[in-house]
């Protein structure tokens, strides 16, 4: 159901463009009650008529008692200064006033949202869901290809709530690889500042497929740099609230931003491929992270692409690295195709030997973490160490 909050007449075109089932109140009072009185959890769609102040108490009031209820609001005129306001009230979504399919992409991408967020049920630890980085030192590895598709596979056609996080804030891949516009990104968590919930960050979300969601790294220049370190602990621990597994693509370097994501994980998942560069950094971050006291336990190391034919195996791997491989993905060319496509090759085609293979690793190793396996690292701090690496296409 859908609430249209307006004093005047409400045209054809935008009762359109809001839905089906819409109920109109001419005040945002009358609003407040119709949403108390309506089962489940409505869309409330704000008219430009109302003044914006009004309409953000009416969200953060909301964000309070009924955090699932979305709240659009139509304004006649945008700007950075009321997106950042609309973000810390919790408003989901601002539309111009004539962009009429954009409010109807709008209140759609809402509904979805609050059908699929999943929100805590308490605070005790067995309601929390998992963290799960990957990470290489070398760029061109596959971060984002294996990220992608490790969360396709843990999601499971909807069996499991899952959203993928894309840390590379600079050069992030996520929104292309899987055709997404990024309509929000992470340097909208920054307006939250301390204010961050479960309604801010549903509206940060991107949809690649219901249950499956994402948070998309910052596409303007400069917007990298304006995201603190500290903003990863805040979403990252209300993500893990919301979601089954956080999957978290991160850029090919010790940042600062990628030491908090490997601190707040319950599992590192390490990529390599068989070529000496890739294998060499590997070493190096086995030796960085043992030196930060990450326990070894929280590691998988997983070659990708591997080929016998480029002249090293999966055992000279394994002899080079002096640990055992959790998982080994062959290397295909259809991998390459599916990605250039917008799907991951794991949605497109399940059977695949790639597929088959990610979706292993994700059953016998993620999806049976044991605490008595993997201890969590969550909410320990390390030393911040940002070690010079060259960033590269990391598709």
């Amino acid at each position: 159901m859908t609430i249209l909050c307006t004093p005047s007449q409400p045209s054809d075109e935008l009762l359109a463009a809001v839905g089906t089932g819409v109920l109109t109140a001419p005040t945002l009072s009358r609003a407040q009650e119709l949403v108390e009185q309506l089962p489940g959890e409505p869309l409330v769609v704000i008219g430009p008529e109302v003044g914006f102040a009004d309409a953000a108490g009416f969200a953060t009031t909301l964000r309070l008692t009924r955090p699932l209820v979305g709240v659009v609001v139509i304004r006649p005129e945008l700007d950075v200064e009321t997106y950042a306001h609309a973000m810390q009230a919790g408003i989901r979504e601002l539309v111009a006033t004539a962009d009429l399919p954009g409010l109807a992409d709008a209140c759609r991408r809402s509904r979805r949202l609050s059908e699929s967020i999943l929100l805590p049920v308490d605070a005790t630890a067995d309601s929390e869901g998992k963290v799960i980085t990957i990470f290489s030192a070398k760029g061109g590895c596959g971060k984002t290809t294996l990220a992608t598709n490790l969360a396709v596979a843990l999601h499971a056609d909807g069996a499991r709530r899952v959203c993928l996080v894309d840390l590379d804030l600079a050069f992030g891949d996520v929104a292309i690889s899987l055709q997404l516009e990024p309509r929000r990104t992470l340097v909208d968590a920054v307006g939250m500042g301390e204010n961050m919930d479960t309604t801010g960050v549903a509206g940060l979300l991107t949809s690649f497929r219901p249950g499956l969601e994402c948070v998309l790294a910052p596409v303007e220049p400069g917007d990298a740099e304006k995201v603190p370190a500290t903003v990863i602990d805040d979403l990252l621990e209300m993500l893990r609230g919301m979601f089954d597994y956080v999957v978290v693509d991160t850029p090919p370097q010790f940042n600062e931003h990628v030491l908090r994501a490997l601190d707040g994980s319950d599992h590192h998942v390490l990529l390599t491929t068989p070529d000496l560069a890739a294998m060499k950094n590997l070493r190096l971050t086995l030796d960085m992270l043992d030196l930060l006291s990450y326990p070894r336990a929280t590691r998988s190391i997983v070659l990708n692409r591997e080929d016998n034919r480029v002249g090293i195996t999966a055992a000279d791997v394994e002899q080079a690295l002096r640990s055992k491989l959790a998982a080994r993905i062959p290397n295909n060319l259809e991998v390459a195709a599916s990605f250039n496509r917008g799907v991951p090759i794991t949605a497109e085609k399940p059977s695949h030997r790639v597929s088959a293979a990610i979706r292993e690793f994700g059953v016998q190793r993620i999806d049976r973490l044991q605490t008595a396996e993997a201890p969590a690292v969550k909410g320990q701090r390390r030393r911040w160490l940002t070690i010079g690496a060259r960033s590269g296409d990391d598709a």
